[in-house]
C-alpha cells in the first residue's frame, strides 16, 4: 500500500514538473512541493517513470543547495527547455488589452467558452504560442493571471478528453501505449475535472495502458457540457 501511495505522489510531482510553465509562481512554487513530498519511496517511484530521473536529480540539487529554491538547472528543464522561456507577447495596444481582459472575464469553462476564446482576434494575434504569450501580456496583473491559469487548465482538460477518446477508439498499438504512459500524469490530473464521466474515461485509459484491450465497439461518453470545477485544480497545478 505504501508503494502505491508513493507511485501516486510521484506521478503528481512529475506532472507539476512538466507543467511548471503554466503554474503561477513557477519554480519557486513547485520546488516547495518537491521538497515537502519527495521522500525516499517517492524518489524510488520517480526513478521508474519516464523523465522521472531528471526530476530526481533536480530534487537532489534542491536538497543539497546546489540549485536555488526558485530555480532549476537548464539541463534538467522539462521538454528540453522548450517551455522555459515564454516568447515576448505580441505588441498590443490599449484597446486590444481591454479586449483581452474582456475575453478573460467572460470566459466560461465549457466548449462554447473555449470556442469564443480561440476565435477572439486578440487571441488569434498571439498565434500558436497563445498560452505563454497571453501570460506575458498579463504580467503584473495577478487576478487576471489567475483567471488565465483557469483558462489554460480548461483548455488542457478538453484537449486531453478528446485525446483520450481518440486513443480508446483506435486500434491498440505499442507506440500509442508508450506515449500514453508518458502522458498519464496529465490525464490523472485533468480528467477527474469532468466528474464521474472523466473518472470512467480515466479508468479505461488505465486498462489500456496495462495492455488489456478495451471491449470492442464500446463507445466512450460524449464530452460533458462543462467542467465541474476548472479552478479546483489550482491546488494540484
Amino acid at each position: 500500500m505504501q508503494n502505491v501511495k508513493a507511485s501516486i505522489i510521484a506521478q503528481r510531482l512529475l506532472n507539476l514538473y512538466r507543467q511548471e510553465h503554466v503554474i503561477i509562481g513557477g519554480w519557486a512554487a513547485v520546488n516547495q512541493v518537491f521538497l515537502a513530498e519527495a521522500n525516499d519511496d517517492v524518489i524510488n517511484a520517480l526513478g521508474e517513470l519516464p523523465t522521472g530521473r531528471s526530476l530526481v536529480r533536480h530534487i537532489q540539487n534542491l536538497r543539497s543547495g546546489k540549485t536555488p529554491a526558485d530555480s532549476i538547472e537548464r539541463e534538467l528543464l522539462p521538454y528540453g527547455g522548450a517551455m522555459s522561456e515564454a516568447p515576448a507577447a505580441a505588441p498590443i495596444d490599449s484597446s486590444q488589452s481591454a479586449a483581452l481582459e474582456s475575453v478573460i472575464m467572460g470566459f466560461t469553462p465549457d466548449p462554447a467558452g473555449l470556442a469564443r476564446l480561440m476565435s477572439s482576434p486578440v487571441i488569434e494575434k498571439f498565434g500558436p504560442e497563445w498560452i505563454v504569450a497571453g501570460r506575458s501580456a498579463l504580467a503584473g496583473k495577478p487576478e487576471l493571471l489567475q483567471k488565465w491559469n483557469t483558462i489554460v487548465q480548461t483548455y488542457r482538460a478538453y484537449h486531453l478528453w478528446d485525446a483520450a477518446r481518440d486513443i480508446l477508439n483506435t486500434p491498440i498499438s505499442d507506440r500509442v501505449r508508450a506515449q500514453l504512459q508518458v502522458d498519464m500524469p496529465e490525464y490523472e490530473t485533468y480528467l477527474p475535472m469532468f466528474g464521474e464521466p472523466g473518472n470512467e474515461l480515466l479508468g479505461k485509459l488505465r486498462t489500456f495502458v496495462s495492455s488489456i484491450k478495451p471491449a470492442p465497439n464500446q463507445p466512450t461518453s460524449d464530452t460533458p457540457d462543462a467542467l465541474e470545477s476548472a479552478s479546483a485544480s489550482a491546488e494540484v497545478l
